[in-house]
């Protein structure tokens, strides 16, 4: 391959900071993705400068997130009240203060730049252009596919999003898509070119997210009020229509009415907090378990630290992810790495990331009583839960972040190589 090209990135992840807890507004899968790649690229030698919109004078512009990896926040627009949605309105400035702070450096100061989410890539896109440097693009959600999965309620994604992403992929020197799943989406729906699209999983943090001893677990569970015999069915995430909370709800009240003899061991943890269109209706979801009569088995718990939530998968009887659309499925993963079954939806990335009958079980409808049926195989059967617990072990297994960052950082190296034949295409041209 040749001397090492990079050795400083400029990732950009402009609406939500890799600072902000996961599962509290826009903050999620993206943040902790973010973070971890930054980190394990830092372990390798590599400096790298997030770059994230400011949303508070209090913050500092410049926060070391640890060694080798800094958070730079942006100035653009008001600090509080932003919507997402009226985020598109500060991408210029947003990305002349970027450009601002590589026109101080050293010519050549950025080796690569990574832009996360397509608001991200419109910023990254000029960028590249300025610095004479590679584009790596990671979508995390499109708009198109979400689309064409709504949730019943939800808000359409709208058009600008839709161009502005095309834009985003035509700009980009190669892609990462989460799946396989995800690089036939970027071909298939945006005309992605084949050879510039790398599938790159993301991964889990095995130090975090474990299995714990038979104490550990009574001791986490004891911890969380949840008693030793306790059937726990865990969501966490953000609280939005997305999400699908209001799946594991109905089918919860389903499962009692099939089984009421669990209504005395059943706990429901919903982990998480309102986040997008979910701010509309806040209430919502606790609304929904008084209105189906289960308000007594589910318990509302404002996002936790990872370690935290680590203990709360580790606790569970079953981890449900019920989401109409995933580009990965970051909860299932993690989940699994914890060695908690998964009952997931059968959609995205979820269909990677959980193998069905084999560490966890997917549902192809969002129907309550499909749901109830497959909650009910799995908190009704120890043996079989014990059977699917010891294959998320081994599914776990497949997604680390150190094979992540490796695989990124050859992505970044061979966007080299592409920038490079494109330029010398054109100088060819010229001549």
């Amino acid at each position: 391959m040749g001397e090492p090209r990079v050795e400083r990135v400029a990732m950009i992840s402009l609406h939500t900071s890799p600072l902000d807890q996961p599962g509290t507004g826009d903050a999620g899968g993206m943040n902790v993705y973010v973070v971890e790649v930054a980190r394990r690229l830092a372990a390798q030698g590599i400096a790298v400068d997030i770059f994230t919109r400011a949303t508070s004078s209090a913050l500092d512009p410049v926060v070391p997130l640890t060694d080798g990896v800094t958070v730079h926040h942006v100035h653009a627009g008001p600090f509080e009240g932003l919507t997402k949605e009226e985020l598109p309105g500060q991408l210029c400035v947003f990305a002349r203060e970027v450009l601002r702070v590589e026109a101080v450096q050293p010519a050549g100061h950025y080796d690569i730049v990574h832009s996360h989410y397509w608001l991200s890539g419109q910023v990254g896109a000029l960028a590249r252009d300025r610095w004479g440097v590679p584009l790596v693009h990671s979508m995390h959600t499109m708009a198109k596919v979400k689309n064409d999965a709504l949730a019943e309620g939800d808000t359409p994604e709208p058009a600008a999003r839709v161009i502005g992403e095309e834009q985003v992929v035509e700009a980009t020197d190669v892609l990462i898509a989460n799946t396989d799943l995800e690089a036939k989406q970027l071909i298939n729906l945006y005309d992605a070119e084949a050879g510039r699209v790398e599938v790159v999983h993301p991964g889990v943090d095995a130090s975090v997210f474990r299995p714990l001893s038979p104490e550990g677990c009574a001791r986490a569970r004891r911890e969380r009020s949840l008693a030793e015999d306790a059937l726990v069915l865990l969501f966490a995430g953000r609280i939005q229509p997305l999400k699908a909370p209001d799946v594991l709800l109905r089918a919860v009240a389903e499962l009692l009415v099939r089984r009421p003899d669990l209504r005395r061991r059943l706990v429901v943890p919903i982990v998480g907090g309102p986040s997008g269109s979910g701010l509309e209706r806040p209430t919502a979801l606790a609304s929904l378990a008084d209105e189906l009569r289960i308000d007594d088995v589910v318990r509302f718990v404002p996002p936790v630290p990872q370690h935290e939530l680590a203990d709360w998968y580790a606790s569970a009887t079953v981890v449900a992810v019920p989401s109409y659309n995933e580009s990965f499925g970051l909860v299932a993963a993690e989940a699994q790495a914890a060695g908690a079954p998964v009952v997931a939806a059968a959609v995205g990335g979820l269909t990677t990331v959980v193998r069905d009958g084999r560490s966890g079980l997917l549902v192809d409808t969002h129907e309550p009583h499909d749901w109830a049926v497959a909650l009910e195989r799995v908190v009704a059967d120890p043996a079989y839960r014990d059977r699917l617990a010891a294959g998320a072990l081994v599914q776990a297994e497949e997604f680390s972040w150190e094979a992540t960052a490796a695989q990124t950082l050859a992505v970044y190296e061979r966007a080299h190589s592409l920038m490079r034949q494109t330029d010398d295409r054109e100088a060819g041209v010229l001549l």
